[in-house]
């Protein structure tokens, strides 16, 4: 069975990704099981999706993939984040494919891990033209890599998977995807089955027993509010929204008001962005009258702000 974990962020496609790889699996013959897994997380946040796939039979395993075959990655900045999970679950066997400008030997020396790495320089996530992109192009390397999946059949499970977008940007994600497909042809069929885990094989977990608090209807899990201000979801962010107060008309309920984390505070009239909140879902942006307010990388952000510092000291 092909087990396939993709990893990225609300809004990069990896749900999409994971729909065109299963249809495309079922296009070949295969027996097919793809979900994402998310819950209440906005834009920017890590998530990721999976993929089941096995020829002439039934998929009785359920749940998140624990021990992948092939790990798709659209976003490098998720390897250090623990909560993202990237490399959970990998062994010597494994295939890990990641987006990202820097090439396979940096990737190797930063993980130390004996997993087989594979790194996609087709796609920009900081360029917002190319980011609605990222799911197609992901899409098409896994096939390649995969071994069983004709162009053919990728072609036609974007068209269905992809069928209520306009004509021009459906042709765009196809071209995308294919042209990923082509940048994989020097590692076709790498990735390899692994083996169906046995009913009879399966270990019940340990159970761990939670002490209870007497109460007459219920214990509470939650003791005080406000503590979400300590979850610094800025870390989430790979678009920074930056203001140019020579543009900005000092409107403040059109930005605080759209913010959907209320990352923004209006003081005297003149709005402040909460960065270690600011998920960089840029709706800012998109509602700012006069466009004050623009996307910047986050690395390039960061950039900036050393070297501000080194001019300052």
């Amino acid at each position: 069975m092909y087990r396939i974990r993709l990893h990225g962020r609300g809004g990069q496609g990896m749900k999409t990704a994971s729909r065109i790889l299963g249809t495309a699996f079922f296009l070949e013959g295969y027996e097919v099981q793809d979900a994402p897994r998310y819950g209440a997380e906005r834009r920017g946040a890590p998530i990721f999706a999976y993929v089941r796939a096995i020829k002439d039979q039934q998929i009785y395993e359920r749940g998140i993939i624990q021990h992948p075959d092939l790990v798709i990655v659209a976003d490098d900045t998720l390897v250090p984040i623990p909560a993202a999970g990237v490399i959970t679950g990998l062994t010597d066997r494994n295939i890990v494919l990641i987006n990202s400008k820097e090439d396979t030997d940096v990737w190797k020396n930063r993980l130390n891990i004996n997993s087989a790495i594979i790194t996609l320089p087709a796609l920009d996530i900081k360029d917002l033209t190319e980011l609605r992109f990222i799911g197609a192009s992901c899409a098409g390397a896994a096939a390649r890599l995969l071994g069983v999946i004709s162009k053919e059949s990728l072609e036609e499970a974007i068209r269905q998977e992809l069928k209520e977008l306009p004509d021009e940007q459906l042709l765009i994600n196809i071209e995308k995807a294919l042209h990923a497909y082509d940048e994989m042809a020097a590692h076709e069929a790498v990735v390899s089955e692994g083996d169906v885990v046995a009913v009879k094989d399966y270990v019940e977990p340990e159970w761990i027993d939670m002490p209870f608090e007497n109460a007459s209807l219920s214990a509470p899990v939650i003791f005080s509010g406000a503590t979400s201000v300590k979850i610094r979801t800025g870390l989430w962010r790979t678009l920074r929204p930056v203001i140019d107060y020579d543009k900005c008309r000092h409107c403040w309920w059109v930005c605080s008001t759209f913010c959907p984390d209320s990352a923004i505070n209006v003081v005297k009239g003149i709005p402040e962005i909460d960065l270690d909140h600011c998920k960089g879902c840029m709706i800012c942006v998109a509602q700012c009258p006069p466009h004050a307010i623009a996307a910047i990388a986050e690395t390039e952000a960061q950039k900036n702000e050393q070297t501000k510092e080194k001019t300052i000291t």
